[in-house]
């Protein structure tokens, strides 16, 4: 995306009287995996939403690149969801009409398919995969795009250790080939592994930011340590 990476300006987000999103100025950086932590209701997957243009901002604007979000830089992002909306089709066919709608040609499907180990069940109705493998299918049709920034909002949610691996490899071999990652997690070990950058939110701002090494070995406000350390006054929004 640049070496300018993703910064807002001025972003806010209301409901009604209440201010749901309050980023004045966030810098993420251009490359690596940014994970996006905080307690229930602290605003992560709405900042990915905004992130991804799906909804509007009611003040300021978000940048890639030095540029404001428009179509043309939202077409190089693609967002992943906690519950994946697939058709209902074949794993191969999900993958051939995104292919079809964005102008590229279907004959990537099987690498795409590969990509993401399912190479086997490309005839298997999507729906019937199981969750893990729906997840997979999911990635490889948002690699589809050929994204330069993939966002994730708890990818690995309602998934065991085996498949959460999967998908945790996936991303590092996506990561390795140049595309930037946002990813939303509730999940401490895997923020861990994963996380060059941290965001840690409460109540749609931004409390702590900074290198992942820096930030579990000790970081710096009370919502933070509170927050790695479990306690239940950190993970209730009021």
């Amino acid at each position: 995306m640049g070496e300018a990476g993703l910064q807002t300006r001025d972003l806010t987000y209301q409901a009604g009287a209440a201010r749901l999103v309050d980023l004045p100025d966030l810098r993420l950086s251009p490359t690596g995996t940014t994970v996006i932590m905080g307690p229930n209701g602290a605003g992560k997957s709405l900042v990915l939403r905004l992130f991804h243009g799906l909804i509007r901002p009611d003040t300021g604007e978000i940048m890639l690149a030095g540029r404001g979000l428009d179509a043309g830089l939202r077409g190089k992002q693609a967002l992943v969801f906690q519950k994946p909306v697939l058709l209902r089709r074949s794993a191969r066919a999900n993958l051939d009409f995104v292919l079809k709608a964005r102008g590229l040609p279907r004959d990537r499907t099987p690498a795409l398919l590969e990509q993401v180990g399912l190479a086997a069940h490309g005839e298997r109705p999507a729906r019937r995969l199981s969750g893990g493998e729906q997840q997979r299918l999911a990635i490889a049709r948002a690699l589809a795009t050929d994204p330069e920034m993939l966002l994730l909002d708890e990818p690995t949610a309602s998934l065991d250790p085996a498949a959460t691996l999967a998908i945790e490899r996936i991303l590092g071999e996506v990561k390795a080939a140049g595309v930037k990652l946002i990813l939303v997690t509730h999940d401490l070990g895997q923020a861990r592994r994963m996380a060059d950058e941290v965001v840690f939110l409460a109540r749609g701002r931004v409390v702590e930011q900074g290198p992942a090494e820096a930030f579990f070995a000790g970081p710096e406000t009370e919502a933070a340590r509170a927050y790695l350390a479990g306690r239940l006054d950190a993970l209730v929004e009021e």
